[in-house]
């Protein structure tokens, strides 16, 4: 149904008259009441999300607040969680959250409870990873497998790859070694790299794409099959079929595309077309990240991403964690004309966080289409980049204090971290170097926010030493980095992403500006190979596919 578009409502031409006053107001002047920390400061699901360093007030966010009901913000929330066709464009669902309702839930969609198939696949998954941990998982000459490789890109292999690096200290240490790799890159270095290195016998890939149609991931898999046969087959006892059957697991939404590829039924886990790639990491795309930390600790990861789904389905909105961290980007963005987005954790082990949520927000929310079909007139997605804050501090912040492109930045690291080392000697200093980590955090938003005031020094500064300050940013606290407190991190920016969306009435859960550079790569690709069809091209790539070609012909002679 047509609506008038979301900036010319009441509630956005108040916020554009309201941000032509804040642009003049300085974080330090805000900062005069001395109670705004607490006041802008929520926790949920071990979390503490401080927002006060956003230029904002409280009139800001109450006028948000009606922008995000002008949007129908409560209605919208409640549509996805209970499984109405969100997803407009391919009139289905996006019930990534179903992944992690506990098993004596139920949520009937359309006359079928989903919360069974669910856990049947991660039934299916908790036996496969017992298995593997059980030593039990043998390869075709009857050694177990000892390396798993993960061929998956995008959504399948962004949050696995981010997940199992975050949660590695979560490793059960009582079972069976099963190292965990990634492959995604469609040029086959990354496999080739492992292949170098790896023994046969010993090693088993994981296929995970959604439609098993993904040239990236099929091209790895076909080379990672060529490889095993050649090495395998023709062994004593050992044929095609039983490679394929002791060597592949297949992550798909098309069980009968596994099947034909060859991969064995009893290998196959499913997930379903109500869940985004980018969205897939709580059911069987999560495989990998049980193989790494073990079944319980992955029901664990589901927990607390059920506890965030809770939080955003039963809190008020001026108390929704996400909906005020996606308040926050919409002011920036849309009021403020900030469109730089900075993901800075402060602990090694969530050093994929930045390029995971590169994904999560730029696939979801870099649209120019409305739900119906209108061009938008107002920003959306924000260009979102990052790095670990400590290495970034060498590299990036120059930028972001003394440069002229203003940045918001959102800072996350865990209060307590080392209290389980043995050794109080070693337990003590790296105590001690966490807390050096997180005085680095905080003094980093300090000096964003205060700039030349956060120094103690008396007189003027040169210009070349001035911190304008002024600049905004988000503080994300974990009580610890456990797998429940990741899931529910991971949830609340899934969460945040839908939230904007809604107010800037778009579909976050569709990807046509990939799909369409697919379908030219694969014509391109069709030219390159057949040295014809090139003169339909525009000058420029005519002139690189030629390039190509006479590369080839000079390497032929």
């Amino acid at each position: 149904m047509s609506h008038a578009p979301i900036d010319q409502s009441a509630a956005w031409q108040a916020l554009a008259e309201h941000a032509a006053a804040m642009r003049g107001t300085h974080l330090r002047e805000l900062f005069a009441d001395a109670d705004r920390g607490p006041a802008f400061m929520l926790r949920a699901a071990g979390l503490t999300l401080d927002l006060s360093k956003q230029r904002w007030s409280d009139e800001t966010l109450a006028r948000l607040l009606e922008l995000a009901r002008e949007a129908r913000l409560p209605e919208a929330i409640r549509a996805l969680l209970t499984g109405e066709r969100v997803n407009v464009s391919e009139n289905r669902p996006a019930l990534h959250s179903a992944l992690r309702l506990p098993p004596d839930a139920s949520l009937v969609v359309e006359g079928q409870d989903l919360v069974p198939g669910v856990h049947a696949t991660l039934a299916r998954m908790a036996d496969m990873v017992a298995r593997f941990h059980a030593g039990q998982w043998r390869g075709a000459t009857g050694r177990p497998i000892r390396d798993v490789v993960n061929l998956g890109v995008g959504g399948s292999d962004l949050g696995p790859l981010m997940v199992t690096h975050a949660l590695a200290d979560y490793r059960p240490a009582d079972v069976h070694r099963v190292d965990v790799h990634f492959a995604s890159t469609m040029d086959g270095s990354q496999l080739v790299a492992y292949l170098s290195r790896f023994n046969p016998e010993t090693t088993l890939f994981v296929i995970s794409s959604k439609s098993f149609t993904t040239i990236d991931t099929l091209s790895n898999a076909r080379t990672a099959r060529d490889w095993l046969v050649a090495r395998l087959d023709g062994q004593e006892g050992v044929d095609e079929a039983l490679v394929m059957r002791q060597h592949f697991i297949g992550v798909s939404a098309k069980p009968e595309k596994m099947s034909d590829w060859g991969i064995a039924e009893a290998n196959q886990l499913e997930f379903w077309e109500w869940v985004g790639g980018r969205y897939s990491l709580w059911g069987g795309i999560g495989l990998p990240i049980a193989l790494v930390v073990g079944m319980a600790h992955f029901r664990e990861l589901l927990a607390g991403a059920h506890a965030m789904d809770e939080h955003f389905a039963t809190a008020p909105l001026a108390e929704n964690m996400p909906v005020l961290l996606a308040l926050a980007g919409i002011w920036n963005v849309n009021f403020l004309d900030i469109r730089a987005h900075s993901i800075l954790p402060y602990d090694g082990r969530l050093e994929y966080f930045a390029a995971y949520l590169e994904q999560l927000e730029m696939e979801s929310n870099g649209k120019s289409a409305t739900h119906d079909g209108r061009e938008v007139g107002y920003s959306t997605c924000p260009v979102l980049w990052g790095q670990l804050g400590p290495n970034a501090q060498h590299a990036f912040y120059q930028l972001l204090h003394q440069g002229t492109q203003p940045v918001v930045c959102d800072f996350i690291a865990p209060l307590r971290r080392y209290d389980d080392v043995e050794d109080s000697a070693t337990r003590e200093h790296l105590k001690a170097q966490h807390r050096l980590t997180l005085a680095n955090c905080f003094a980093q938003s300090r000096l964003l926010m205060l700039g030349d005031d956060a120094i103690d020094e008396e007189g003027p500064r040169p210009g070349h030493k001035r911190y304008r300050g002024n600049q905004p940013s988000t503080t994300l606290l974990l009580d610890r980095l456990t797998p429940a407190t990741l899931g529910a991190l991971i949830a609340l920016y899934e969460h945040k992403v839908f939230v904007q969306a809604t107010i800037w009435d778009i579909n976050p859960f569709d990807q046509w500006g990939v799909e369409l550079g697919k379908q030219i790569a694969g014509e391109t690709e069709r030219i390159l190979a057949s040295h014809g069809g090139h003169e339909r091209m525009d000058a420029s790539t005519r002139a690189l596919v030629e390039a190509v070609w006479q590369a080839e012909a000079a390497g032929d002679d």
